[in-house]
Protein backbone atom coordinates (compact mmCIF):
# COMPACT_ATOMS: atom_id res chain seq x y z
CA UNK A 1 0.00 0.00 0.00
CA UNK A 2 1.85 3.01 -0.82
CA UNK A 3 1.63 6.24 0.89
CA UNK A 4 -1.46 8.22 0.00
CA UNK A 5 -3.60 5.29 0.29
CA UNK A 6 -2.60 4.75 3.86
CA UNK A 7 -3.24 8.20 4.81
CA UNK A 8 -6.92 8.39 3.14
CA UNK A 9 -6.93 4.53 5.58
CA UNK A 10 -6.03 6.94 8.20
CA UNK A 11 -7.89 9.51 7.96
CA UNK A 12 -11.33 7.43 7.05
CA UNK A 13 -10.61 5.40 10.57
CA UNK A 14 -9.77 8.46 12.25
CA UNK A 15 -13.69 10.17 10.77
CA UNK A 16 -15.35 6.81 11.12
CA UNK A 17 -14.18 7.26 15.08
CA UNK A 18 -15.38 10.93 15.74
CA UNK A 19 -18.92 9.94 13.43
CA UNK A 20 -19.50 7.28 16.31
CA UNK A 21 -18.36 9.14 19.07
CA UNK A 22 -20.78 12.06 17.84
CA UNK A 23 -23.76 9.54 17.31
CA UNK A 24 -23.18 8.18 21.21
CA UNK A 25 -22.58 11.55 22.71
CA UNK A 26 -26.24 12.77 21.01
CA UNK A 27 -27.97 9.55 21.55
CA UNK A 28 -27.13 9.77 25.36
CA UNK A 29 -27.87 13.31 25.35
CA UNK A 30 -31.35 12.44 23.62
CA UNK A 31 -32.28 9.59 26.50
CA UNK A 32 -31.30 12.36 28.87
CA UNK A 33 -33.92 14.67 27.27
CA UNK A 34 -36.42 12.35 26.86
CA UNK A 35 -36.54 10.92 30.56
CA UNK A 36 -36.19 13.79 31.91
CA UNK A 37 -39.49 14.91 30.23
CA UNK A 38 -41.20 11.66 30.97
CA UNK A 39 -40.06 12.69 34.97
CA UNK A 40 -40.68 16.13 34.51
CA UNK A 41 -43.92 16.00 32.40
CA UNK A 42 -46.68 15.06 35.38
CA UNK A 43 -45.88 18.87 36.15
CA UNK A 44 -45.48 20.61 33.65
CA UNK A 45 -48.95 22.38 33.56
CA UNK A 46 -48.15 23.04 37.05
CA UNK A 47 -45.11 24.42 36.61
CA UNK A 48 -45.39 26.28 33.34
CA UNK A 49 -48.24 28.41 35.12
CA UNK A 50 -46.32 29.17 38.19
CA UNK A 51 -43.64 30.37 35.78
CA UNK A 52 -46.71 32.93 33.82
CA UNK A 53 -47.71 33.83 37.15
CA UNK A 54 -43.99 34.92 38.58
CA UNK A 55 -43.15 36.94 35.17
CA UNK A 56 -46.61 38.42 35.43
CA UNK A 57 -46.51 39.32 39.01
CA UNK A 58 -42.38 39.89 39.58
CA UNK A 59 -42.55 43.81 38.95
CA UNK A 60 -45.36 44.00 41.45
CA UNK A 61 -43.20 41.88 43.83
CA UNK A 62 -39.88 44.02 43.32
CA UNK A 63 -41.78 47.21 44.17
CA UNK A 64 -43.11 45.58 47.40
CA UNK A 65 -39.83 44.22 48.18
CA UNK A 66 -38.59 47.56 48.31
CA UNK A 67 -40.76 49.19 50.66
CA UNK A 68 -39.63 45.82 52.89
CA UNK A 69 -36.23 46.64 52.70
CA UNK A 70 -35.51 43.92 50.18
CA UNK A 71 -36.97 40.85 51.61
CA UNK A 72 -37.51 38.78 48.98
CA UNK A 73 -39.35 36.21 50.45
CA UNK A 74 -41.56 37.94 53.15
CA UNK A 75 -42.77 39.96 49.85
CA UNK A 76 -43.57 37.30 47.95
CA UNK A 77 -45.62 35.72 50.53
CA UNK A 78 -47.59 38.78 50.98
CA UNK A 79 -47.91 38.81 47.13
CA UNK A 80 -49.28 35.50 46.90
CA UNK A 81 -51.85 35.96 50.47
CA UNK A 82 -52.93 38.96 48.74
CA UNK A 83 -53.74 37.42 45.30
CA UNK A 84 -55.08 34.38 46.52
CA UNK A 85 -57.86 36.90 48.79
CA UNK A 86 -58.53 39.06 45.63
CA UNK A 87 -58.49 36.59 43.03
CA UNK A 88 -58.95 32.48 44.25
CA UNK A 89 -62.21 34.06 46.32
CA UNK A 90 -64.27 35.58 43.98
CA UNK A 91 -63.45 32.74 41.89
CA UNK A 92 -64.40 30.15 44.13
CA UNK A 93 -67.54 31.98 44.76
CA UNK A 94 -68.26 32.03 40.59
CA UNK A 95 -66.86 28.12 40.27
CA UNK A 96 -69.10 26.99 43.34
CA UNK A 97 -71.73 28.59 41.54
CA UNK A 98 -70.68 26.86 38.60
CA UNK A 99 -70.65 23.50 40.44
CA UNK A 100 -74.13 24.09 42.15
CA UNK A 101 -76.25 25.02 39.07
CA UNK A 102 -75.29 22.03 36.97
CA UNK A 103 -74.87 19.72 40.09
CA UNK A 104 -78.76 20.85 40.25
CA UNK A 105 -79.73 20.95 36.70
CA UNK A 106 -78.61 17.41 36.57
CA UNK A 107 -80.25 16.41 39.64
CA UNK A 108 -83.22 17.79 38.46
CA UNK A 109 -82.96 16.41 34.73
CA UNK A 110 -82.84 13.10 36.45
CA UNK A 111 -86.05 13.21 38.61
CA UNK A 112 -87.74 14.47 36.60
CA UNK A 113 -88.57 17.32 38.34
CA UNK A 114 -87.13 19.84 36.36
CA UNK A 115 -89.46 23.37 35.87
CA UNK A 116 -89.10 25.30 32.58
CA UNK A 117 -90.70 28.89 33.66
CA UNK A 118 -93.44 29.91 30.66
CA UNK A 119 -92.10 32.14 27.61
CA UNK A 120 -92.71 35.31 27.22
CA UNK A 121 -94.93 36.57 24.09
CA UNK A 122 -91.76 39.32 23.27
CA UNK A 123 -89.34 36.26 22.72
CA UNK A 124 -90.76 35.51 19.58
CA UNK A 125 -90.50 39.00 18.19
CA UNK A 126 -86.13 38.34 18.58
CA UNK A 127 -84.56 38.94 15.09
CA UNK A 128 -83.67 35.96 13.08
CA UNK A 129 -84.27 33.19 15.90
CA UNK A 130 -86.80 34.39 18.23
CA UNK A 131 -89.52 31.94 16.94
CA UNK A 132 -87.62 28.97 16.58
CA UNK A 133 -86.37 29.57 20.57
CA UNK A 134 -90.02 30.60 21.52
CA UNK A 135 -91.30 27.00 19.85
CA UNK A 136 -88.60 24.69 21.88
CA UNK A 137 -89.21 27.16 25.30
CA UNK A 138 -92.74 26.41 24.68
CA UNK A 139 -92.29 22.77 24.05
CA UNK A 140 -90.21 22.71 26.99
CA UNK A 141 -92.92 24.32 29.34
CA UNK A 142 -95.60 22.44 28.24
CA UNK A 143 -94.05 18.64 28.40
CA UNK A 144 -90.65 18.53 29.14
CA UNK A 145 -90.22 14.88 29.78
CA UNK A 146 -91.70 14.55 26.15
CA UNK A 147 -88.63 16.72 24.54
CA UNK A 148 -86.14 14.93 26.95
CA UNK A 149 -86.73 11.96 25.42
CA UNK A 150 -87.04 13.21 21.95
CA UNK A 151 -83.43 14.39 22.13
CA UNK A 152 -82.16 11.68 24.25
CA UNK A 153 -78.70 11.35 23.33
CA UNK A 154 -78.02 15.01 22.81
CA UNK A 155 -79.81 15.42 26.77
CA UNK A 156 -76.80 12.45 27.84
CA UNK A 157 -73.98 13.50 26.12
CA UNK A 158 -74.41 17.00 27.81
CA UNK A 159 -75.29 15.55 31.44
CA UNK A 160 -72.07 13.65 31.19
CA UNK A 161 -70.06 16.49 30.36
CA UNK A 162 -71.54 19.08 33.28
CA UNK A 163 -70.56 15.93 35.24
CA UNK A 164 -67.15 16.12 34.23
CA UNK A 165 -67.02 19.82 34.44
CA UNK A 166 -68.14 19.64 38.31
CA UNK A 167 -65.56 16.55 38.85
CA UNK A 168 -62.84 18.88 37.50
CA UNK A 169 -63.30 22.13 39.74
CA UNK A 170 -61.77 20.99 42.54
CA UNK A 171 -59.03 19.78 40.76
CA UNK A 172 -58.68 23.22 38.98
CA UNK A 173 -59.08 25.01 41.96
CA UNK A 174 -55.89 23.19 43.80
CA UNK A 175 -53.91 23.72 40.86
CA UNK A 176 -54.46 27.47 40.70
CA UNK A 177 -53.82 27.74 44.20
CA UNK A 178 -50.07 25.65 44.44
CA UNK A 179 -49.45 27.57 41.01
CA UNK A 180 -49.92 30.79 42.75
CA UNK A 181 -47.48 29.07 46.10
CA UNK A 182 -44.84 28.22 43.22
CA UNK A 183 -45.01 31.67 41.88
CA UNK A 184 -44.36 32.90 45.12
CA UNK A 185 -41.11 31.05 45.75
CA UNK A 186 -39.84 31.86 41.80
CA UNK A 187 -40.43 34.88 42.77
CA UNK A 188 -38.66 35.25 45.96
CA UNK A 189 -35.43 33.40 43.78
CA UNK A 190 -36.12 35.65 40.92
CA UNK A 191 -33.15 37.13 39.85
CA UNK A 192 -30.83 33.78 39.95
CA UNK A 193 -34.04 32.38 37.47
CA UNK A 194 -34.04 35.61 35.04
CA UNK A 195 -29.79 35.38 34.96
CA UNK A 196 -29.93 31.61 34.33
CA UNK A 197 -32.45 32.21 31.38
CA UNK A 198 -30.44 35.23 30.25
CA UNK A 199 -27.31 32.70 30.20
CA UNK A 200 -29.06 30.42 28.24
CA UNK A 201 -30.90 32.78 25.44
CA UNK A 202 -26.63 34.28 25.51
CA UNK A 203 -25.44 30.80 24.75
CA UNK A 204 -27.69 30.12 22.29
CA UNK A 205 -27.65 33.46 20.09
CA UNK A 206 -24.99 35.59 21.09
CA UNK A 207 -24.65 38.12 23.94
CA UNK A 208 -26.93 41.11 22.44
CA UNK A 209 -29.69 39.07 20.81
CA UNK A 210 -29.38 36.99 23.77
CA UNK A 211 -30.39 39.92 26.14
CA UNK A 212 -33.28 41.02 23.45
CA UNK A 213 -34.38 37.82 23.35
CA UNK A 214 -34.83 36.99 27.05
CA UNK A 215 -36.56 40.30 27.61
CA UNK A 216 -39.07 39.91 24.81
CA UNK A 217 -40.03 36.31 26.41
CA UNK A 218 -40.52 38.03 29.65
CA UNK A 219 -42.61 41.24 27.92
CA UNK A 220 -44.65 39.00 25.90
CA UNK A 221 -45.58 36.47 28.17
CA UNK A 222 -47.08 39.30 30.49
CA UNK A 223 -48.61 41.13 27.71
CA UNK A 224 -50.62 37.95 27.14
CA UNK A 225 -51.21 37.18 30.62
CA UNK A 226 -52.31 40.97 31.19
CA UNK A 227 -53.36 41.92 27.68
CA UNK A 228 -55.61 39.00 27.06
CA UNK A 229 -56.24 35.89 30.08
CA UNK A 230 -56.33 38.61 32.32
CA UNK A 231 -58.49 41.12 30.71
CA UNK A 232 -61.10 38.05 30.11
CA UNK A 233 -60.70 36.66 33.42
CA UNK A 234 -61.55 39.87 35.04
CA UNK A 235 -64.22 41.13 33.14
CA UNK A 236 -65.80 37.36 33.69
CA UNK A 237 -65.40 37.68 37.00
CA UNK A 238 -66.97 41.34 37.25
CA UNK A 239 -70.04 40.20 35.13
CA UNK A 240 -70.52 37.15 37.20
CA UNK A 241 -70.50 38.94 40.34
CA UNK A 242 -73.10 41.41 38.61
CA UNK A 243 -75.34 38.17 37.76
CA UNK A 244 -74.81 37.04 40.76
CA UNK A 245 -76.31 39.95 42.43
CA UNK A 246 -79.10 40.06 40.27
CA UNK A 247 -80.15 37.14 41.14
CA UNK A 248 -79.43 35.69 36.96
CA UNK A 249 -79.94 31.48 36.80
CA UNK A 250 -76.85 29.72 36.22
CA UNK A 251 -74.26 32.53 37.03
CA UNK A 252 -71.39 30.91 37.20
CA UNK A 253 -71.87 28.57 33.63
CA UNK A 254 -72.66 32.59 31.97
CA UNK A 255 -69.50 33.37 34.05
CA UNK A 256 -67.25 30.79 32.16
CA UNK A 257 -69.00 31.38 28.95
CA UNK A 258 -67.52 34.92 28.98
CA UNK A 259 -64.39 33.69 30.30
CA UNK A 260 -64.22 31.89 27.07
CA UNK A 261 -66.02 34.37 24.82
CA UNK A 262 -63.09 37.02 26.42
CA UNK A 263 -60.30 34.53 25.98
CA UNK A 264 -60.68 33.95 21.53
CA UNK A 265 -61.38 37.62 21.89
CA UNK A 266 -65.31 37.65 21.08
CA UNK A 267 -66.99 40.70 22.47
CA UNK A 268 -68.95 39.69 26.27
CA UNK A 269 -72.25 41.14 24.96
CA UNK A 270 -73.05 38.35 22.79
CA UNK A 271 -73.16 36.80 26.63
CA UNK A 272 -74.97 39.92 28.20
CA UNK A 273 -77.22 40.94 26.32
CA UNK A 274 -79.22 37.82 26.41
CA UNK A 275 -79.58 38.53 30.14
CA UNK A 276 -80.48 42.18 29.98
CA UNK A 277 -82.96 40.72 27.56
CA UNK A 278 -83.91 38.30 30.06
CA UNK A 279 -84.30 40.73 33.50
CA UNK A 280 -86.91 43.01 31.11
CA UNK A 281 -89.04 40.54 29.68
CA UNK A 282 -88.56 37.85 33.14
CA UNK A 283 -91.20 40.12 35.26
CA UNK A 284 -89.16 39.49 38.36
CA UNK A 285 -87.56 42.62 37.75
CA UNK A 286 -88.70 46.28 38.74
CA UNK A 287 -88.05 49.22 36.26
CA UNK A 288 -85.19 50.81 39.02
CA UNK A 289 -83.82 47.04 39.38
CA UNK A 290 -83.77 46.00 35.36
CA UNK A 291 -82.63 49.77 34.71
CA UNK A 292 -79.83 49.06 36.95
CA UNK A 293 -78.19 45.69 36.26
CA UNK A 294 -78.32 46.77 32.66
CA UNK A 295 -76.25 50.04 32.98
CA UNK A 296 -74.14 47.68 35.43
CA UNK A 297 -74.15 44.66 32.68
CA UNK A 298 -73.18 47.06 30.10
CA UNK A 299 -70.43 48.86 31.54
CA UNK A 300 -68.84 45.48 32.85
CA UNK A 301 -69.41 44.36 29.09
CA UNK A 302 -67.17 47.10 27.92
CA UNK A 303 -64.09 46.39 29.97
CA UNK A 304 -62.56 44.58 27.21
CA UNK A 305 -62.23 47.96 25.11
CA UNK A 306 -60.19 50.12 28.38
CA UNK A 307 -58.24 47.27 29.32
CA UNK A 308 -56.69 45.58 26.18
CA UNK A 309 -55.28 48.81 24.68
CA UNK A 310 -53.45 49.24 27.92
CA UNK A 311 -52.39 45.81 28.75
CA UNK A 312 -52.03 44.02 25.39
CA UNK A 313 -48.72 44.18 23.83
CA UNK A 314 -47.41 46.99 26.13
CA UNK A 315 -43.99 47.38 26.48
CA UNK A 316 -43.17 44.35 24.08
CA UNK A 317 -41.03 45.02 21.18
CA UNK A 318 -43.67 43.19 18.26
CA UNK A 319 -46.41 44.54 16.78
CA UNK A 320 -49.51 44.04 19.19
CA UNK A 321 -51.01 42.15 16.06
CA UNK A 322 -48.48 39.68 16.16
CA UNK A 323 -48.75 39.13 19.92
CA UNK A 324 -52.79 38.36 19.24
CA UNK A 325 -52.12 35.78 16.54
CA UNK A 326 -49.78 34.29 18.40
CA UNK A 327 -52.00 33.38 21.42
CA UNK A 328 -55.25 32.71 19.36
CA UNK A 329 -52.68 30.33 17.06
CA UNK A 330 -51.84 29.29 20.71
CA UNK A 331 -54.98 29.03 22.07
CA UNK A 332 -56.61 26.75 18.71
CA UNK A 333 -54.05 24.67 18.72
CA UNK A 334 -52.83 23.74 22.44
CA UNK A 335 -55.14 25.08 24.85
CA UNK A 336 -54.64 28.07 27.77
CA UNK A 337 -50.92 27.30 28.22
CA UNK A 338 -50.34 27.25 24.34
CA UNK A 339 -51.83 31.22 24.81
CA UNK A 340 -48.57 31.94 25.79
CA UNK A 341 -46.49 29.39 23.78
CA UNK A 342 -47.66 30.63 20.62
CA UNK A 343 -47.49 34.40 21.23
CA UNK A 344 -43.85 34.15 22.39
CA UNK A 345 -42.62 32.07 19.70
CA UNK A 346 -44.08 34.23 17.38
CA UNK A 347 -42.63 37.23 18.83
CA UNK A 348 -39.01 35.71 18.58
CA UNK A 349 -39.78 34.11 14.79
CA UNK A 350 -40.81 37.98 14.14
CA UNK A 351 -37.51 39.45 16.12
CA UNK A 352 -35.50 37.25 14.06
CA UNK A 353 -36.92 37.45 10.41
CA UNK A 354 -36.54 41.38 10.98
CA UNK A 355 -33.64 41.44 11.87
CA UNK A 356 -32.09 39.05 9.49
CA UNK A 357 -33.88 41.47 7.58
CA UNK A 358 -31.99 44.52 8.59
CA UNK A 359 -28.59 42.68 8.52
CA UNK A 360 -28.78 42.01 4.60
CA UNK A 361 -25.19 42.00 3.23
CA UNK A 362 -26.40 43.14 -0.07
CA UNK A 363 -28.57 45.91 2.01
CA UNK A 364 -27.20 49.96 0.22
CA UNK A 365 -26.91 52.63 3.28
CA UNK A 366 -29.67 55.51 2.93
CA UNK A 367 -27.93 58.99 1.07
CA UNK A 368 -26.59 60.88 3.42
CA UNK A 369 -28.33 64.31 2.86
CA UNK A 370 -26.66 67.00 2.11
CA UNK A 371 -26.26 69.88 4.73
CA UNK A 372 -28.83 72.71 4.24
CA UNK A 373 -26.92 76.31 3.76
CA UNK A 374 -28.86 79.62 4.85
CA UNK A 375 -29.87 81.85 1.94
CA UNK A 376 -27.60 84.72 1.66
CA UNK A 377 -29.27 88.33 2.63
Amino acid sequence: MNAPDKLDTNLEERLSRKLLDVFIRAGIVFGLALLSYRIFAPFLSLIVWSVVLAVTLYPAHQKLAQRMAGKQGLAATLLVIVGIVLIGVPTAILMTSLGESLQDAVASLRSGTLKVPAPSPNVAEWPLVGKRIHEVWLEAYTDLPALLRSRHAQVTDLTRRALQVVASIAGAMLVFLFSFIIAGIIMAWGRAGANAIRSIFVRMVGIERGEEFALLCTSTIRAVALGVLGVAFIQAIVIGLVFILAGVPFAGLLSLLILVLGIVQVPAILATLPVIIYIWTSGGYSSTQAITYSVLLLLAGSLDNVLKPLLLGRGVDAPMPVILLGALGGLASAGLLGMFVGAVFLALSYQAFMWWVANSPDAVAPPVPAPVTAAPE
